[in-house]
């Protein structure tokens, strides 16, 4: 015996060729659609193409624009990572100048180096080297001014001069390189030609720290300091090294400005 088969209609889907989720709701759309003929829908058609794919073109304009600068802060991150791995060059802060105004208050554009630098950005530094050079940092660097203060240890690129960090206060390279952590070994006899000089240092120097009670005993009153002037390679350094050795003294090299 045959099955029955109840003929039922099937559920509606809620979608139809007329449905707004086809079409939209948009009725000028439609009706302006539906006034246009074929060629003229055929042309608003290759019109909107062309625009999707200016649009497109700008998309990987913009993408390669963001690539490059995205490879730009990664090549000035690893600079910065490599200039802060490099030793520093120990300075002080001389001053910190505020930004250039004119009479009317505004800010002053300068031109350095050929190529205008907005001043007004931030405070510029005047620091002073190890070196003994002064340098103008119109851009100060990776610390911000308004954290520095005159007479500040900081640390500054060799080459560039501008401020990588501020170092500690109780931190001072400069003497810490300047002792000498082997006794020198220098005598009198390696300094040629200074023979005048020699005896006046010794008696200058030397005598007063190792006969001091003599000194004290006659009332004479040893100089506080001795300056030895001259040109470089004359054996200024030999002579203060060869006193520090007869006089078990600390010897420090200090460059002074």
């Amino acid at each position: 015996m045959p099955d029955l088969v109840e003929d039922t209609p099937m559920p509606d889907a809620g979608v139809g060729l007329d449905d707004e989720d086809i079409w939209g709701g948009d009725d000028s759309m439609a009706a302006d659609i539906a006034n246009k003929s074929t060629a003229e829908i055929r042309q608003q058609r290759i019109s909107i193409e062309n625009e999707i794919r200016v649009i497109k073109s700008n998309i990987n304009q913009l993408d390669y624009t963001n690539k490059k600068k995205q490879e730009t802060v990664d090549d000035n991150k690893s600079k910065i990572k490599l200039n802060k791995t490099l030793p520093y060059l120990v300075s002080n802060v001389v001053e910190i100048l505020d930004p250039l105004k004119d009479e009317d208050g505004n800010d002053i554009i300068q031109e350095a180096g050929g190529a205008k630098q907005d001043e007004a950005m931030g405070k510029s530094v005047v620091v002073k080297t190890t070196t003994r050079q002064t340098i103008y940092l119109p851009l100060p660097g990776l610390v911000d001014p308004d954290d520095l203060k005159p007479g500040e240890l900081i640390g500054t690129n060799k080459d560039s001069y501008i401020i990588l960090e501020k170092l500690p206060t109780e931190y001072d390279s400069r003497v810490k390189a300047m002792e000498v952590d082997e006794k020198p070994q220098e005598e009198y006899q390696d300094i040629g030609g200074c023979e005048k000089q020699i005896e006046e240092l010794i008696e200058a120097v030397v005598l007063p720290m190792r006969e001091a009670d003599r000194f004290k005993k006659i009332g004479i009153s040893p100089p506080k300091g001795v300056l030895l002037w001259g040109p470089p390679g004359t054996g200024k350094t030999l002579l203060a090294r060869a006193c520090a050795k007869h006089t078990d003294a600390v010897f420090f090299k200090i460059g002074w400005s």
